[in-house]
């Protein structure tokens, strides 16, 4: 069984930082791509920053030049470097694992941008 643990995420001033990280734990399966979605309240979840293992990389529009995704494949993780973060970056942030027959999700970590 895969296993996602997002961290990371609190409250944050607009135009700061935060860098979330997400740790993928288990065996018997190999990763095809990993990535960075959020939902925000009465929204539909949607991509953030997707990573494939060949190092295609994909950004939504909203966030380029802002974000950088991330990987440490040797020990199954992936971040995401967020700056210059607007209130409309608020939102629940999941982590999610893409295997040749799965894909896994985390949890999710909260990201407030507030003054």
């Amino acid at each position: 069984q895969v296993q996602l643990v997002e961290s990371g995420g609190g409250l944050v001033q607009p135009g700061g930082s935060l860098r979330l990280s997400c740790a993928a734990s288990g065996s018997g399966f190999s990763i095809y791509a990993m990535g960075w979605y959020r939902q925000a309240p009465g929204k539909q979840r949607e991509l953030v920053a997707h990573s494939t293992s060949s190092g295609r990389l994909n950004y939504a529009d909203s966030v380029k030049g802002r974000f950088t995704i991330s990987r440490d494949n040797a020990r199954k993780m992936v971040y995401l470097q967020m700056n210059s973060l607007k209130p409309e970056d608020t939102a629940v942030y999941y982590c999610k694992l893409e295997s040749t027959w799965a894909d896994y999700w985390g949890q999710g970590t909260q990201v407030t941008v507030s003054s």
